[in-house]
C-alpha cells in the first residue's frame, strides 16, 4: 500500500491555493523523512476568470521548485470539466521529467470523456490516476459501471472518492468489490472526513485490497476535510510497524495547525448533515467560512436540498400601503447600541417621516420602546434571534417582517406569533447579486416604501484593528451594496454613526439635536 499526500492540492480549497514560502519548504523538508510516497502539489489548469493561486496553476518555477525540495514522486491532478485532450501538451509538457503521476478529477458521468483524456497523458509517459467523485452515488450511473471495463488501457490507478464524506465501512467494501467485478486497475481511496469515518474507511480499503490511500495534514481540504496524514502515519505505525520520523511529522503538522488557527476546516454539524445525506459540501463551505448563518439555518437548506424542494414556505408579497420620507435602517455594528440614545431622540423628532428597518435583530432588543413603525428583516436564522429578543412578547407583536423572494437559500423559519405579520419582497432590483443578504433585503424594503433617504445606523465596516477573513468578506459585501444602491439613484444614503466604510457618507446623528 502506498500512500500520496494532496495538502497543498486539497488545502488549496481554503486558501486559494497560495502557501507562504515557510510553510511549502517545510512541508517538502518535513515528508522527505516521512514514509509517503507521492506528493500532489496542485492543478496544472487552464486560465481561469477568478483568482486562484499559484498551486491551482502550478507554473513551471512552482513545478521545479519542488522537484528540487523533495525526493518524493510529485503528483498534479487536472480536473476533467475544464480540461480537453487538445489541452493536455500545453499543460503537461513543463511537467516530464518532474512529475510522475497526472490523475483526473472527475464526474463518474464523464468517464467516458475522461478515457480519451487519459489515452492523451498516458502517451507523454505519466502513470495516470483516475480521482471520480461520488462513490455514494455510483450505482445509480449504469453507463458508468459498463464503461469501468475501459480503465486498464490507460489508468494505473482507480481512485473511489467520498466526495460527500458519508460512506460506511460496509459502502467501502461493497464499492470495492462492484469494481474489482468491472477492471483489475489497482484501487486508491480518497476519505472525507464529514462523519469522522476517514481513518477506519481508508483502513477498511486496504484490508480489501486498496494499493493506495490519499490523506493531508491536519486534514486540510475542502469543506470537512480529509483524511488526516499524522493519524494514518500514528495508526500505521502502532498496527504495521511503518517506521516513522515523529520529529519531521510534528514539524509539519505544526505548519499547518498554524493555518487550521486561521481558516478553520474540520468537520462540525452541518458537514456532518451534509455527509450524512450525500450532500454537497460545497455549498456548506460557503455557508460555514463565508457567511454569518447559524446551522440551524444550514441545515434546513440541507434538509430542503434533501427533499428536493425550492423552499419550505411561500408569503405573500411585501406590499406596504404606508410610505415614509426616511428610514433608519440598524446594523449589527456596536454603534447601533453607542448612539442608540441620539439616534431614538432623531426618530421621535421625525416621527411623522420616518421608520426603522432591522438589517439584522441583533440590536432589536434596544429598539423596542421607541414609538415608530418597525420592520424586521428574516434572512437565515433571524426568526430564531427574533423570539430570543422578544422572548414571550411576540404575542404583542407589532412591526412587519420582510423576507427576500421566493425561494430562499437557506429555507424559511417565522415564529408561529409572527406568522401574520410577515412578508416576502416580490424581488430585489438595485442589484444582482447578494440579494440574500441582511443589507441587501433592509434596502430594498427601504425602496418598497417609497423612502427617499436611507440612514445607517451601526454599519461601522469593523473598525476594530483586525478583522477575520469572514467579516473582510461581509465588509467588502456591504461596501458593493452601498455603491450598487447609491449608483441606482433611487433615493440617498449616509451613516448617521461612525463609519470604515469609504464611500459611504456619513453625518452625525447630533447634529440633527442641536
Amino acid at each position: 500500500m502506498k500512500i500520496l499526500d494532496c495538502t497543498l492540492r486539497d488545502g488549496g480549497y481554503y486558501t486559494e491555493w497560495d502557501f507562504s514560502k515557510e510553510v511549502v519548504e517545510k512541508y517538502f523538508k518535513s515528508f522527505n523523512d516521512l514514509p509517503v510516497d507521492y506528493l500532489e502539489i496542485g492543478y496544472r489548469s487552464n486560465p481561469m476568470r477568478e483568482y486562484l493561486g499559484e498551486y491551482f496553476y502550478c507554473p513551471q518555477y512552482v513545478l521545479e521548485q519542488a522537484h528540487t525540495l523533495s525526493n518524493k514522486k510529485l503528483v498534479v491532478i487536472l480536473n476533467e470539466k475544464d480540461v480537453r485532450p487538445e489541452h493536455v501538451p500545453a499543460l503537461l509538457t513543463p511537467c516530464v521529467g518532474i512529475i510522475s503521476m497526472v490523475r483526473i478529477a472527475l464526474d463518474p458521468e464523464q468517464l467516458s470523456r475522461a478515457l480519451v483524456l487519459a489515452e492523451a497523458i498516458k502517451k507523454m509517459g505519466f502513470e495516470v490516476g483516475f480521482n471520480v467523485m461520488y462513490m455514494s452515488k455510483w450505482k445509480q450511473y449504469s453507463a458508468f459501471l459498463d464503461e469501468l471495463k475501459y480503465v486498464d488501457a490507460v489508468a494505473d490507478y482507480f481512485y473511489m472518492v467520498d466526495s460527500y464524506g458519508g460512506v460506511y465501512p460496509k459502502d467501502v467494501v461493497e464499492t470495492i468489490d462492484l469494481v474489482k467485478q468491472r477492471t483489475a486497475c489497482k484501487i486508491g481511496f480518497h476519505g472525507h472526513n464529514n462523519l469522522e469515518l476517514a481513518l477506519i474507511n481508508s483502513l477498511t480499503a486496504v484490508e480489501h485490497g486498496a494499493a493506495m490511500i490519499d490523506a493531508t495534514v491536519t486534514g486540510m481540504g475542502r469543506g470537512a476535510g480529509n483524511l488526516k496524514t499524522e493519524l494514518l502515519l500514528t495508526a500505521l505505525n502502532s498496527r504495521a510497524d511503518v517506521k516513522v520520523d515523529f520529529n519531521a511529522l510534528s514539524n509539519v503538522v505544526d505548519a499547518f495547525e498554524k493555518l487550521q488557527e486561521h481558516y478553520g476546516w474540520g468537520t462540525n454539524l452541518p458537514y456532518m448533515v451534509s455527509g450524512a445525506n450525500s450532500l454537497p459540501q460545497k455549498d456548506v463551505m460557503e455557508w460555514v467560512t463565508k457567511r454569518f448563518y447559524s446551522f440551524n439555518s444550514i441545515i434546513r437548506a440541507l434538509h430542503n436540498q434533501k427533499e428536493k424542494i425550492e423552499d419550505n414556505q411561500k408569503l405573500p408579497i411585501f406590499q406596504p400601503v404606508k410610505r415614509y420620507a426616511k428610514a433608519v435602517i440598524i446594523g449589527g455594528g456596536p454603534n447601533a447600541l453607542q448612539h442608540q440614545a441620539a439616534v431614538m431622540e432623531y426618530m421621535q423628532r421625525n416621527s411623522d417621516e420616518i421608520c426603522l428597518i432591522h438589517a439584522s435583530s441583533k440590536n432589536a432588543g434596544s429598539y423596542k420602546s421607541i414609538r415608530a413603525d418597525q420592520y424586521f428583516c428574516l434572512v437565515g436564522n433571524e426568526g430564531h434571534r427574533l423570539e430570543s429578543i422578544f422572548r414571550g412578547e411576540l404575542s404583542h407583536f407589532n412591526g412587519q417582517c420582510v423576507l427576500p423572494p421566493f425561494p430562499r437559500k437557506m429555507g424559511t423559519y417565522i415564529p408561529e406569533a409572527i406568522q401574520g405579520k410577515s412578508f416576502e419582497l416580490a424581488s430585489v432590483d438595485f442589484t444582482d447579486r447578494l440579494r440574500d443578504s441582511h443589507t441587501a433585503l433592509a434596502l430594498q424594503t427601504a425602496l418598497a416604501l417609497g423612502v427617499q433617504e436611507v440612514l445607517l445606523v451601526g454599519y461601522d465596516g469593523y473598525q476594530e484593528k483586525t478583522i477575520t477573513q469572514l467579516e473582510k468578506g461581509l465588509s467588502d459585501e456591504n461596501e458593493f451594496l452601498f455603491n450598487t444602491f447609491t449608483a441606482y439613484g433611487k433615493c440617498t444614503l449616509r451613516s448617521l454613526t461612525p463609519t470604515n466604510y469609504a464611500n459611504l457618507p456619513v453625518v452625525s446623528v447630533y447634529a440633527y439635536l442641536v
